[in-house]
């Protein structure tokens, strides 16, 4: 064989492996670790220095064979995710019943120790998506609420939180959301006659400086928010309305205020991960009503 020849035959040789070898590159599964940067890329959102966005539980470098968005990471919702065959659990919330999933707070907890044990045994992978997907523009949670209220149309071009709607009262409007959202109980402060056109929204748990400041506004009447401590914005709504001020609270609760934000998640995710099997498992709201 000619001396160019064989280098040619070589160099074809070294081609073709390496094709191969991107071929497989590209084949192979990917990590929880990449897969959690590029949709922290693709939000377009910086989390902040003491982000809550962290890996909870599992190992990083594992292979992830499916995608679970949810509010919250309860018991049930991981054996629904390992029945469906996904590792890599995305949630909204703690997994470990405070914000920082700090597990010392409750120490040799038995409930917390089987959480762990349970994620271990299942090789799953945990990852909270808070803060990065609320600064996202426009807030992940705040637009997935608004398509299953269907409020787009009447929402502020100049704050995403404040909505004019067709006129209505405060009881129509509490049974409107909750039939919406699928919840069993709601609460209400207010007079249910009250007429109301212009609304603010804040799911989750925004505290009391901001849902006071919300309800000082002259251009809300009623503010639908997720959960407030009782003593603080629940009694300030409840003053302002025996003071005659044309004001009412609406509190969904936590997982009923922001659950669409993450089933919104998962469809967005589809678009950042193609041909990944991704799935939205609802956490469901935890209370219920008796029966009169």
């Amino acid at each position: 064989m000619k001396i160019r020849e064989w280098l040619f035959l070589a160099q074809l040789t070294l081609m073709v492996g390496s094709s191969q070898l991107t071929a497989q590159t590209q084949n192979a599964p990917l990590t929880a670790d990449v897969v959690i940067k590029r949709i922290i890329a693709a939000t377009g959102a910086t989390p902040p220095p003491d982000t809550v966005d962290t890996i909870k539980a599992g190992d990083p470098n594992t292979p992830v064979t499916g995608i679970v968005t949810t509010f919250l990471d309860t018991y049930q919702v991981l054996e629904k995710a390992v029945a469906d065959g996904k590792n890599l659990i995305i949630t909204h919330e703690p997994t470990f019943y405070n914000h920082r999933d700090d597990m010392t707070v409750l120490g040799n907890d038995p409930v917390q120790a089987q959480k762990l044990a349970y994620i271990q045994q299942h090789h799953l992978v945990v990852w909270r998506f808070h803060d990065t997907w609320h600064l996202r523009q426009p807030d992940g949670i705040l637009e997935g609420v608004i398509d299953e209220f269907g409020w787009k149309t009447y929402q502020s071009n100049t704050d995403p939180h404040l909505f004019t709607l067709p006129p209505t009262t405060v009881a129509q409007l509490a049974a409107a959301l909750r039939a919406k959202a699928g919840s069993r109980l709601i609460r209400v402060v207010g007079d249910p006659a009250m007429p109301v056109t212009h609304v603010a929204l804040l799911p989750g748990a925004s505290g009391l400086e901001k849902q006071v400041k919300t309800l000082e506004r002259d251009d809300v009447q009623v503010l639908v928010a997720g959960e407030a401590a009782e003593w603080e914005t629940v009694e300030y709504a409840r003053d302002a309305a025996a003071q005659g001020r044309h004001k009412a609270l609406i509190l969904l609760g936590h997982e009923v205020s922001e659950e669409a934000g993450m089933q919104y998640c998962a469809q967005w995710l589809k678009g950042i991960l193609p041909g990944m099997p991704i799935e939205f498992i609802k956490a469901g709201e935890p209370f219920w009503a008796p029966a009169k």
